[in-house]
């Protein structure tokens, strides 16, 4: 993954955003004291091109009432990354407190609200794991990817085969 430039995304984020040298993730401070970590890491669900799974983070744990400019700062990331990578993105919600519907809820219409959202396509599919847990999963491509076609029927393909009942 190509390194994303913190300075070009301070000029238009509404938060101040960090770099931490050690994890190579970013991450800022709400004006509630929410620290979120956003990182990049590869993934292989797409085989046709690169992906990487986008993670966003609670650090300290701290209740994050709705605030637009989380939405922002998120955008300006993910828009960052686009400008550095032709890559796939993948964002997968956290489940450890049951709290995942609600989340890829929140981060679909953020990507329906985003100005530049023409330029890409999302498409989310929802699964339960073997313990019955519920998992979103959205896929985010540009739309001016070489591969693009090739990734959307590859996640379709593999969407379905992960909604499959698993064999006991």
């Amino acid at each position: 993954m190509n390194r994303l430039c913190v300075d070009d995304i301070n000029i238009v984020s509404p938060y101040k955003v960090f770099e931490d040298t050690k994890t190579n993730c970013l991450y800022f401070i709400t004006k509630n004291g929410v620290q979120l970590v956003i990182d990049f890491m590869e993934d292989d669900l797409i085989h046709s091109a690169e992906c990487y799974q986008f993670g966003i983070n609670n650090a300290n744990n701290k209740p994050s009432p709705r605030d637009m400019n989380i939405q922002k700062t998120i955008l300006v990331i993910i828009d960052e990354f686009f400008n550095k990578n032709m890559s796939a993105l993948l964002y997968i919600c956290e489940t450890g407190d049951g709290k995942q519907q609600a989340r890829s809820r929140l981060f679909a219409s953020w990507f329906e609200a985003y100005e530049y959202s023409k330029n890409f396509t999302c498409m989310t599919t929802s699964l339960r794991d073997a313990e019955g847990v519920f998992n979103s999963a959205t896929l985010i491509v540009p739309t001016a990817h070489p591969k693009y076609k090739e990734i959307l029927n590859e996640f379709t393909e593999t969407s379905a085969i992960l909604r499959e009942k698993p064999h006991e």
